[in-house]
């Protein structure tokens, strides 16, 4: 009998996590025991995830670089993937404004839905925290994501998931050392990251052995934590509009590997779907990108040299889904509290400030809201009326977060086979 794809395993695992919250949630009881004994283990292979992946990062980094030999081979891969990350980037915000403008979502939102918005999530303390995170990194200078992109302690930079650009930065300027000293005295360094790389790889396959459980465990709870039905009701235009432009996306990205890179969009998506069903259970790019770069490599067929560069970069700078989310919810949350302020230089300013907020931001839950707020401030969004508007599109963010970053690890995988194709040339 033929082995079931782990795919379909995660399909499935999927599927039944979804009826399995359904069913407990409408039982006495039945969310606290999801809650209790279910959501532990989807929080243990996020982890697990978590665990490994900044040695990833540096294992598979100082590999690929090393293995380029030639520091112009490098520079040309660099340019190559942060220039085709910013067209997609603002391809993204583009579609999302378009979509927004001509469908009007926030015309459907009635005066009792945002009162009662406001009255159950305002003082939402992880609302707040947003808006707190927010206001501390609007008050830094315009250049201040540069200062943060270097770390001033590594160790410390390792330690946390938030700071991947960081230890990006710190492996690559050390890959590029071993290129410049004698090969014999850099030899070692190299065959302990080949070495430490095997392992890492023989990690991410014993975990992913756990994968369709962990889907389960978290979109169960998922669903007994979404209490507000008629409320996500109320908001489904305004979720079908980022859904729509977020296929839209996935359209996009399948006529680059079509077009460019000569491969069948069935055979891309079927590759990639592993990755793509974990971005959207786990909405973390950075837990995902241990199976992204397997998904990648093994699969797709890109170099290592070219996806330990360019997937790492990407789970970092490249929120396409989470920028075309931003274009809609800043547009969505004018149209229904602030009219006056939807003027053409105002929707400019948001593809500029989205394509920029994007730039180092947490590849973790949540962080396209912190996003959303530097957006809404960049206009010159009323500040009495911010916790208003965020909490009219906070209850359906995180059911909307999974599909954004499904989004954009789609979009890594296709900017790795692209460069990939050109470095081929």
């Amino acid at each position: 009998m033929k082995k079931l794809a782990l795919h379909w395993k995660i399909i499935i695992g999927l599927v039944l996590g979804i009826v399995f919250g359904i069913i407990l949630s409408n039982i006495q009881g039945g969310k606290q025991f999801t809650i209790d004994w279910v959501k532990p283990f989807g929080t243990l292979f996020v982890k697990l995830l978590k665990l490994i992946a900044i040695p990833l990062i540096m294992a598979s980094l100082i590999k690929g670089v090393s293995d380029l030999k030639d520091i112009s081979k490098f520079k040309s891969m660099g340019i190559k993937t942060i220039g085709i990350y910013i067209v997609t980037t603002v391809i993204a915000i583009t579609i999302g404004l378009v979509l927004v403008n001509v469908l009007e979502p926030g015309n459907g939102i009635s005066q009792e839905t945002i009162t009662s918005l406001k009255e159950n999530y305002v003082s939402n303390e992880g609302l707040q925290g947003k808006i707190s995170e927010a206001n501390l990194r609007t008050s830094q200078g315009p250049l201040q994501f540069l200062v943060d992109i270097v770390p001033d302690n590594v160790t410390f930079a390792m330690s946390d998931n938030k700071s991947m650009l960081q230890v990006i930065f710190f492996t690559i300027f050390l890959g590029i050392c071993l290129l410049l000293i004698d090969p014999k005295k850099a030899k070692p360094l190299i065959n302990f990251f080949d070495s430490l790389n095997e392992v890492i790889l023989k990690m991410i396959d014993i975990i992913m052995l756990f994968a369709p459980y962990a889907v389960f465990s978290l979109l169960a709870t998922v669903v007994v934590t979404s209490d507000d039905y008629y409320v996500l009701l109320a908001l489904l235009k305004y979720s079908g509009v980022v859904v729509l432009g977020l296929l839209l996306m996935i359209v996009f990205y399948t006529l680059c590997v079509s077009l460019y890179a000569k491969k069948s969009p069935i055979w891309f998506l079927k590759n990639i779907s592993s990755a793509q069903l974990l971005a959207f259970s786990t909405s973390s790019s950075a837990a995902t990108l241990p199976v992204t770069m397997e998904r990648v490599e093994d699969h797709l067929g890109v170099h290592k040299e070219v996806s330990s560069f360019v997937l790492p970069v990407g789970a970092t700078i490249n929120m396409d889904g989470t920028s075309l989310y931003q274009a809609v919810a800043a547009v969505f949350i004018m149209q229904v509290l602030w009219p006056e302020g939807l003027t053409f230089q105002h929707q400019i300013t948001i593809v500029l400030t989205a394509l920029l907020a994007s730039v180092g931001s947490a590849a973790v839950p949540g962080a396209g809201m912190v996003m959303l707020i530097i957006v809404l401030d960049s206009i010159g969004f009323p500040k009495d009326l911010l916790p208003i508007g965020l909490a009219l599109i906070f209850a359906v963010d995180r059911p909307l977060d999974m599909f954004r970053t499904t989004v954009n690890v789609t979009g890594d995988a296709t900017v790795a086979l692209i460069v990939d194709k050109s470095e081929r040339v």
